[in-house]
């Protein structure tokens, strides 16, 4: 596979830097190859990153790696060109994308729909000792796909449940995720903090930290299309009704490029949390999620075999 170094940017430090990725040709390549299995009935980028990033095996670094405007690189920078060039997208920027020569046959034979189901394709058959001492993949390697691959599944399955729920017990989840990672201090704290007042477009503030020398202004989502720049522009300007500089924009969906683009422009600072990150904030802070079996992965003590003068 050919890589190419893309900058990226460290969202805590600002700092840039460059991280390996697949090349676009590369992504081309594999979304015309028929081992990708390009659904009949098309598919969003997003949806589409997900299988590609599964496709090469990308590490999580190189997933979670975002841009300036804090998109993520292999989505926006890699995946996203290549969709927009080389496929179909006949109803509008919130329809699949089709292959070209199956465009024509599933708008005569199936109504587009926007596909739901991620699709994890099937593991590959085990390699040979041969084949892995050539390639050097393993089976920790192989457990390694396969967690990815789990934890796929249960972010799909957090974001179907939480989308089922009411926006009162979504508000509560986002206050348990908040003080998991270090926000309000305790929970009792955090409640009577957060309140849920909706107050013009501001559903609720938490205290940035345990000492609350400085507060936090949430708004929370539970939507099914996207959050488009008005959303944002409305929570900013609840920011200055409050004389307020900081906020946490979070919503089960996804957020538009010009309502991402939008916060690198303004002097609040609003962090936009999508589905896929709410999803995954709350796997790393056990939030919504419980350990069902854990595994311990040994290697060979070479200290313990070691022979003198060895």
């Amino acid at each position: 596979m050919k890589t190419e170094m893309r900058k990226a940017v460290d969202p805590a430090t600002g700092q840039e830097y460059q991280i390996e990725m697949p090349t676009r040709e590369e992504v081309k390549k594999a979304i015309f190859d028929t081992d990708f299995h390009f659904p009949s009935e098309g598919i969003q980028v997003k949806d589409a990153a997900f299988r590609l990033a599964q496709r090469f095996r990308l590490s999580e670094k190189q997933k979670q790696a975002k841009t300036k405007s804090r998109n993520y690189v292999f989505r926006y920078d890699v995946v996203r060109p290549v969709i927009e060039k080389e496929l179909v997208q006949p109803g509008g920027p919130r329809t699949p994308y089709f292959l070209p020569d199956a465009f024509n046959k599933a708008r005569t034979t199936r109504k587009v729909i926007e596909p739901r189901i991620p699709y994890f394709p099937p593991n590959p058959p085990p390699l040979t000792i041969e084949e892995r001492e050539r390639t050097g993949q393993t089976a920790e390697k192989s457990v390694e796909a396969n967690y990815q691959q789990l934890q796929g599944e249960l972010a799909a399955d957090l974001l179907e449940k939480i989308k089922s729920k009411s926006s009162a017990f979504f508000e509560e989840l986002v206050i348990d995720l908040l003080v998991a990672m270090g926000y309000g201090g305790s929970r009792e704290e955090a409640g009577r903090a957060v309140g849920g007042s909706g107050d013009g477009g501001i559903d609720g503030v938490i205290n940035e930290d345990i000492l609350g020398l400085d507060v936090i202004y949430v708004q929370a989502k539970r939507w099914e299309g996207n959050v488009s720049r008005p959303e944002i522009h409305k929570f900013a300007g609840a920011l200055q009704g409050q004389r307020a500089r900081k906020g946490i924009f979070i919503t089960t969906s996804d957020f538009t490029r010009e309502a991402r683009d939008y916060v690198t422009t303004i002097d609040y600072k609003i962090v936009l949390i999508d589905g896929d990150q709410l999803a995954q904030f709350m796997i790393d802070h056990n939030v919504g999620v419980s350990v069902v079996k854990s595994y311990e992965i040994k290697r060979v003590d070479s200290d313990y075999f070691a022979e003198e003068g060895e």
